[in-house]
């Protein structure tokens, strides 16, 4: 499955003859080409050429080819440039560091660093407590990575992976007002990660752990949670399972079943599928079958080196062996943290009356909505284009605004269901329906209810 998409949208820099029949052979070209046209503007005008900027979304790179091509191809017509939009959004990167404080003046710099910034040094070594009411530290988050696990991306380093942890700051100042910076540690070993994040953790008020891979993020998760007095949250495991369970909590209210009752099919039991199973397993579920590309995990199978071992313990208890497609037979839910295009249509078909499909692989999940949507009463994806997009960007925001601002030390399973309670309860009875089980990334009112409910939770909970 792929359709056009902004994250594939390019302008062209076109020269042409300056009539009506030129500019609708532009737009009649991208028609042809299979892209969507989104802007067509004229920014050179003469009495014998003009230049147009012909702006389109398209698949991929190849298809952006293709519609240059296309253009390429019209009598008259001159390409002179080929501009990819997402990479220049990210030119200079997309962070910045600015000032708070006013620093026009000698007075103001007097006060804001020597000779006075020096009193407030001292009051912190006096009680290094006020250091979080002081500093950048009562607001402030690392996102950290070594780059082993990024998106559907893989082990591409932790200079790639930059980007993306760049917008994951971006996303945290965006929705709640937090102040986040990417960590990228040139690193994969368990300890060193530990130690470098230890060591750099003063000056921050939590650590959002990122693309991370399974199993080493899960050590690195659980010392870091030990050594430091900051929160400590693995995004890709628990944001996830936030997220899942709100949309599930909502989902089940729409076909008519409870939690205690499901029999949940997954695939993928990594680090987000562990998660998953942990927080829906606190909530009551007690039938869970994990799937991973050698087939259903139970315990003591050969070459689990790479499941967690939570999974192999908890998970799974009538021993079912086999592959995904036979194990979906009469399942209630299907939840996808995996690969793409992994399941049929017949395989959905198979499953129980009323059943829900959870396609969460991104880009790509792991069945067509469109087809899923045939046979299963309630589907969800990763993506924005298709209804019931599960992101962990409605979580992550809203529970380090709460955390911080509760001064707390410590992320606990109470803080994540309070976390997908508020999720699920911000999409109102009334607006309830198969289409719309989790509220819109860009709800205000989300990270709000979010930091509402975790702060009391974690001030009820502190240390």
């Amino acid at each position: 499955m792929s359709g056009n998409s902004p994250g594939y949208s390019i302008t062209l820099r076109v020269e042409l003859s300056p009539d009506s029949a030129s500019t609708a052979g532009l737009a009649q070209a991208v028609s042809d080409a299979g892209a969507s046209l989104t802007a067509l503007d004229v920014v050179e005008s003469g009495y014998e050429r003009m230049v147009v900027d012909v702006t389109c979304d398209t698949s991929d790179p190849d298809h952006a080819e293709r519609v240059t091509a296309q253009i390429a191809g019209l009598p008259g017509a001159t390409v002179r440039k080929v501009s990819d939009r997402t990479f220049l959004l990210h030119l200079g990167g997309k962070l910045e560091v600015r000032p708070k404080v006013p620093l026009r003046t000698r007075d103001d710099l007097s006060r804001a660093y020597t000779p006075g910034v020096a009193r407030v040094c001292l009051a912190i070594a006096k009680d290094p407590r006020d250091a979080r009411s002081l500093t950048i530290k009562r607001n402030t988050v690392a996102v950290v990575t070594d780059g082993s696990a990024v998106l559907g991306l893989g082990n591409i380093g932790p200079a790639a992976a930059l980007p993306v942890m760049e917008g994951k700051a971006a996303l945290f100042k965006q929705f709640a007002d937090v102040d986040a910076w990417p960590v990228c540690l040139d690193t994969q070993d368990v300890d060193e990660i530990v130690r470098t994040v230890q060591i750099l953790a003063p000056q921050y008020g939590g650590i959002n752990l990122e693309d991370i891979s399974a199993p080493r993020c899960f050590e690195v998760e659980a010392r870091l949670r030990e050594l430091l007095d900051i929160p400590v949250f693995h995004d890709d495991q628990h944001g996830t399972a936030i997220v899942v369970l709100a949309a599930l909590t909502n989902a089940v209210k729409i076909v008519g079943k409870e939690f205690k009752s499901l029999k949940i099919v997954m695939s993928g039991a990594g680090a987000a599928g562990t998660a998953i199973a942990q927080l829906l397993m606190e909530m009551g579920v007690r039938d869970i079958v994990a799937y991973d590309s050698k087939g259903a995990v139970y315990k003591g199978r050969p070459n689990s080196e790479n499941t967690s071992e939570w999974m192999l313990e908890n998970t799974n208890k009538q021993g079912v062996t086999g592959k995904l497609g036979e194990g979906l037979a009469g399942a209630d839910v299907f939840i996808g943290v995996s690969a793409p295009n992994i399941l049929t249509e017949a395989d959905v078909a198979s499953m129980a009356d009323k059943s829900i499909v959870f396609a969460l692989s991104n880009p790509d999940p792991e069945i067509d909505p469109v087809l899923a949507a045939k046979h299963a009463a309630v589907v969800a994806t990763g993506r924005s284009d298709y209804p019931n997009q599960i992101n962990n960007v409605l979580a992550f925001p809203g529970i380090f605004r709460g955390m911080l601002d509760a001064g707390a030390h410590k992320i606990t399973t109470e803080t994540l269901i309070a976390a997908a309670n508020a999720i699920a309860g911000c999409v109102r009875p009334e607006q309830l329906n198969a289409s719309y089980i989790v509220p819109s990334v860009f709800d205000p009112n989300v990270a709000k209810s979010v930091a509402s409910a975790v702060q009391a939770v974690a001030e009820t909970t502190k240390d």
